[in-house]
């Protein structure tokens, strides 16, 4: 068992993170159509509030000195699509120690599943995915996310990562999820990707 844990963990090591990818922007009720938002964020951001979506929630990745970390931001956001007073979910070891960490490679670990450093640094940001929601959309996903938080108390590398953790999400909100063995890069770019065609 230890060594199949280690061989998937490794494998999922085995691939490079790119440079930062495009920031993409979709409204919910029409998932279809995600577009890169440094072409066209503010329009759909625009109107998707014109419509009354000034929620979101955003599928993000990060660099870290490991392989990543995947997590979800979600709140309001300004006129201008930027966010206001976000919140944080996402699972990782409850320490700032390297020991949980490292032994999660093998057993569960403690867990934590909300903020951690370097989750709203634009510099660490490596791709994401933005949904814009409506008000009662968005209260459904967040008590979605409340109910993950309290039941999620363990991480492991190879049974319950991040990746699963943001997974979890998606699916409670429909979307389809790739493998949680992926790098965190891959796993948001792909989760994209399998909802927006």
């Amino acid at each position: 068992m230890v060594v199949v844990s280690l061989a998937l963990a490794a494998t999922a090591c085995q691939t490079q993170d790119k440079a930062p990818q495009p920031r993409f922007v979709s409204d919910a009720r029409d998932s279809g159509t995600a577009v890169p938002a440094r072409r066209s964020a503010a329009s759909v951001a625009k109107s998707s509030q014109s419509a009354g979506n000034r929620y979101f929630i955003e599928f993000r990745s990060r660099y870290a000195l490991s392989y990543g970390h995947s997590y979800v931001v979600f709140g309001r956001t300004n006129k201008a699509g930027a966010m206001i007073n976000p919140e944080v979910a996402g699972l990782a070891p409850a320490s700032n120690s390297e020991v949980p960490y490292v032994l999660g490679h093998i057993v569960p670990v403690p867990a934590e599943t909300g903020w951690s450093d370097g989750d709203l640094e634009e510099r660490y940001r490596s791709a994401s995915w933005r949904v814009m929601l409506t008000e009662p959309e968005y209260r459904e996903v967040v008590a979605d996310i409340r109910k993950l938080q309290a039941s999620s108390s363990t991480w492991n590398a190879t049974f319950y990562n991040c990746n699963a953790f943001v997974a979890s999400i998606a699916r409670s909100m429909g979307y389809k999820a790739p493998s949680k063995w992926l790098r965190p890069q891959q796993f948001i770019t792909t989760l994209r990707e399998m909802n927006t065609g």
